[in-house]
């Protein structure tokens, strides 16, 4: 049985490389069934001596990862993003969406889509956009999102409008402190039947062996 294709979207401050190694242990655990693929942002984010990286907890440390990059800025003048930020319009989405058709084209055909942090709310305005066939490359069948939430955005509203249709595992910790579980709940309307695990920890795409079985049930029946 070969196995299923995953599109692998990185959170805000990583890049694809980065995002491939704090995820080995979630490779591990699925690499009988899935093989992920990576893409980085097309947006540099400018960094700022002395800021703390958002993805800090996910092992990026102060100022991010070498090469940060992200998908969306909510503050168009400082080109910077921040989940809790209520903009009026974003700067950058335009061409991430580009990006991702671009990579399904070269790299895919894909069974799913992944996406953390930053990456998972870009994840849900993906599936959005598939469902509302303005995107005809994009077939994704399924979403798991970690750490997700709802753009704060006025321009993103469309993205919400109808809930989404496409089977979606929607992860996240107790105790994550850049995306509270809160904003993650609230992702959940947006999608018709939305799977849910949650873990005790924080900003981190669990891959305990406890986790195998939700992950590996809501997988088998795209195999």
């Amino acid at each position: 049985m070969a196995p299923l294709r995953v599109l692998c979207v990185h959170g805000y401050r990583q890049n694809g490389g980065s995002f491939r190694e704090k995820t080995g242990a979630l490779r591990k655990l699925l690499k009988k069934h899935v093989e992920l693929v990576y893409v980085s942002a097309p947006h540099s984010v400018p960094q700022v001596r002395g800021e703390e990286a958002p993805e800090k907890e996910n092992g990026s440390g102060p100022g991010g990862d070498e090469d940060s990059r992200g998908w969306w800025f909510s503050d168009i003048q400082a080109r910077s993003f921040s989940a809790q930020q209520q903009c009026e319009e974003s700067l950058g989405l335009d061409e991430s969406v580009t990006l991702v058709r671009e990579a399904v084209k070269v790299q895919g055909p894909f069974d799913g889509i992944l996406g953390f942090s930053q990456g998972a709310a870009f994840v849900a305005m993906l599936c959005s956009l598939q469902e509302q066939k303005l995107e005809p490359e994009f077939n994704f069948r399924f979403a798991v999102l970690v750490a997700g939430f709802r753009s704060a955005c006025k321009e993103h509203l469309r993205f919400y409008s109808t809930p989404l249709q496409i089977p979606s595992l929607h992860v996240f910790g107790l105790e994550d402190r850049v995306i509270p579980d809160n904003m993650s709940r609230e992702l959940l309307p947006s999608f018709q039947q939305p799977q849910v695990l949650t873990h005790p920890g924080g900003h981190f795409v669990p891959a305990a062996s406890v986790h195998r079985q939700t992950y590996q049930d809501f997988l088998k029946s795209f195999q």
